[in-house]
């Protein structure tokens, strides 16, 4: 089958029938029973039966159907890809990020770039780690900002920004008069957990690994995020992240130093094969400032 051949199989599949097949396509009634006329031939077995003048999918083009939904979305994804490079010529900056940093400091620095740059447009998404690495692979970014290391051959990653995981409190619960706490200062209160496999789920199940007893966690969130929105509504305990308290200025909450936990280190990460764009070199710098300003910046290798 030819694409042609499965794009007027896809729409009677949709449709149930040659006519309303034709109004999707735009195309003549006539034009679409010959392409399915020979493709039945050509595969000697038919694809459709006419049941109460309705077309219903045999066993074999059921079957069928499931390849062919791959091979329409790979035609898709290519249709996207050419418009996406079209639009790169013409000046187009794309940025995929980590949700963490993505949450505040990545549109700032977008919003900074755009006003410095209103004719170039930008595309920003924040996507999960897998997602990330995978659409930067597929030329779909082109840059982006993880905060997990991005392990593959075909990728630069280098530090772009770093900052501490700090404990998040209500400023009437009994550790807000600390000036900062460990592992074992947290073991008599609740503690928000996060899901098992995460990045701070494994972060705050490594915390307290060394210790015999862990706190008590009976609420359990998706991210930082989640979790700065229940202690502001005086909810709970968590550890989060710096890059997530750019988006609580005037939260309802303390924050305290971890003593024992390492620096979150956020990356920016392009294919190694395609130098950035002088745009998207344009919008490293303004993301570099902006990070710089909030004393979030990472050293540069050139510094170290």
């Amino acid at each position: 089958m030819n694409l042609r051949q499965i794009e007027v199989f896809r729409a009677i599949m949709a449709t149930g029938s040659v006519s309303d097949a034709a109004r999707l396509l735009h195309v003549s009634v006539p034009a679409v029973s010959r392409v399915l006329s020979h493709t039945e031939t050509q595969l000697n077995f038919p694809l459709f039966i006419r049941i109460k003048g309705r077309l219903s999918p045999t066993a074999e083009a059921r079957r069928l159907y499931h390849e062919v939904e791959d091979v329409y979305q790979g035609v898709q994804r290519i249709s996207d890809l050419t418009h996406e490079l079209m639009a790169r010529r013409s000046g187009l900056v794309s940025v995929v990020s980590s949700p963490g940093i993505g949450h505040m400091l990545v549109p700032m620095a977008i919003a900074h770039y755009h006003q410095a740059n209103p004719e170039t447009r930008v595309h920003f998404k924040c996507l999960n780690q897998d997602l990330l690495r995978e659409r930067l692979l597929s030329r779909h970014f082109d840059l982006g900002i993880s905060l997990e290391a991005v392990d593959h051959p075909n990728l630069i990653t280098m530090p772009i920004a770093r900052c501490r995981i700090v404990c998040i409190c209500p400023r009437t619960h009994p550790l807000a008069a600390r000036n900062a706490v460990g592992a074992e200062d947290l073991l008599p209160h609740d503690l928000m957990s996060y899901p098992r496999g995460t990045p701070f789920g494994e972060l705050v199940r490594n915390f307290f690994e060394p210790l015999e007893d862990a706190p008590r966690m009976t609420l359990e969130v998706g991210s930082p995020q989640n979790a700065c929105a229940l202690t502001h509504l005086g909810a709970g305990i968590a550890l989060v992240d710096e890059f997530s308290l750019q988006a609580w200025p005037d939260a309802r909450f303390r924050i305290l130093p971890v003593e024992g936990l390492q620096p979150l280190v956020a990356h920016l990460v392009h294919l190694r094969t395609d130098p950035l764009s002088p745009a998207a070199e344009a919008f490293v710098r303004t993301l570099r400032s902006v990070l710089m300003q909030r004393g979030l910046a990472a050293p540069q290798p050139q510094d170290s």
